[in-house]
């Protein structure tokens, strides 16, 4: 029978008590002093509990939580490991932990072992490992050197977190950056080359002359959003450059005629297209058919099957003109956009209206 009493000094003693009834009414009691071993017992449960909630929470950790012998084989293998190499626990216990090193990084393994012997711990090692179906997974490793209870290293621990989405988001971070950087390279050019080539009587009409160049290629950036950067629908950048004229020009099909296919330009000649159809529309409204009442204006192009853009600007009912001696601002300015797409472009300045027509690959 094991109870518990109080010593002289009034502490609890835990005992294991026997007794032995003899025949003449005596009775022999015998105490043993089992507090320590009950102190052991107690200890030994606490550490049987803490190791199942360690093994629990190792378990079912959402990282691959391994480890293995100096050798490199394999002595434990959780949950997480089983998902995302594909080998069960049973399957991967005892085998060399180079099952899921591609051959090009064996020699990582050489080189962790070597460290851990020397006691050290590896944090945040990112590198690649291998699936049993032979596809690929980005991890960062951490390793561990693992002790007996003399302090003398006999393993290893590693846990390893699959990085592969976060590896993916910055690739397509700095494919996004990339990118960006090609766009606004591409459009300060464009810019650039606009500016250059302004050209005005004063400083004043010199500044209205570029913010409305600028503007043109502003205005074509904000269609891109909506198609987010593949480029812009052609007639939406036609009816974009022509709408600040729409109260004098009325209604469109009645003065103005648009006429093409569905068209998506890419950025870099939608931008082109458009600080052309911007300089085309400013001279129309000062000398050409913007500028009379009875002045009409045909934009039409064509399919680009055959990857060649053919977009004709058509005026007529301007007034009387004749072709410049030499080429005016907006006339090099088209040329300059044009030819930065590799496209041609022709002038025919005739008395009933100017037709620009445009050719450019796409």
């Amino acid at each position: 029978m094991n109870c518990a009493t109080l010593a002289k000094d009034g502490s609890e003693v835990a005992v294991e008590s026997r007794m032995q009834l003899f025949s003449n009414d005596i009775v022999l009691e015998a105490n043993r002093d089992i507090t320590e071993r009950r102190k052991i017992e107690s200890i030994l449960r606490e550490s049987d509990l803490q190791s199942r909630f360690l093994a629990s929470i190792v378990e079912s950790s959402d990282d691959i939580i391994v480890s293995k012998s100096l050798d490199g084989i394999i002595t434990s293998w959780n949950k997480c490991a089983e998902r995302i190499f594909g080998y069960s626990a049973n399957e991967a216990i005892g085998q060399p932990i180079t099952i899921v090193i591609p051959e090009d990084r064996q020699s990582e393994e050489r080189e962790i072992l070597t460290r851990i012997r020397r006691g050290e711990r590896i944090d945040h090692f990112e590198t690649v490992r291998r699936r049993r179906d032979g596809s690929l997974v980005n991890v960062s490793l951490t390793v561990s050197p693992i002790k007996d209870g003399n302090g003398k290293i006999v393993g290893a621990s590693k846990i390893a977190r699959d990085i592969t989405p976060q590896k993916r988001d910055q690739e397509l971070i700095a494919t996004l950056a990339r990118e960006a950087e090609h766009r606004s390279k591409n459009l300060l050019s464009t810019a650039m080359a606009a500016v250059n080539l302004s050209r005005a009587g004063t400083a004043e009409d010199l500044k209205q002359v570029i913010a409305g160049r600028i503007g043109a290629l502003a205005n074509v950036c904000s269609l891109f959003v909506e198609s987010r950067w593949l480029g812009a629908e052609l007639s939406a950048v036609v009816a974009q450059e022509l709408a600040p004229y729409s109260e004098t020009f009325g209604t469109f099909g009645k003065r103005v005629i648009l006429d093409g296919p569905p068209t998506l330009l890419g950025p870099s000649v939608a931008q082109a297209i458009a600080v052309t159809l911007h300089e085309l529309a400013t001279n129309a409204a000062k000398y050409g058919a913007l500028s009379q009442p009875n002045g009409k204006l045909n934009v039409r192009w064509s399919d680009v099957a055959d990857r060649q853009l053919r977009l004709c600007w058509t005026e007529t009912g301007a007034p009387a003109v004749q072709k410049p001696e030499r080429d005016g601002v907006g006339s090099r300015i088209i040329e300059a956009m044009i030819g930065q797409q590799k496209g041609n472009v022709h002038f025919d300045w005739r008395k009933e209206g100017l037709i620009c027509d445009i050719a450019l690959p796409v």
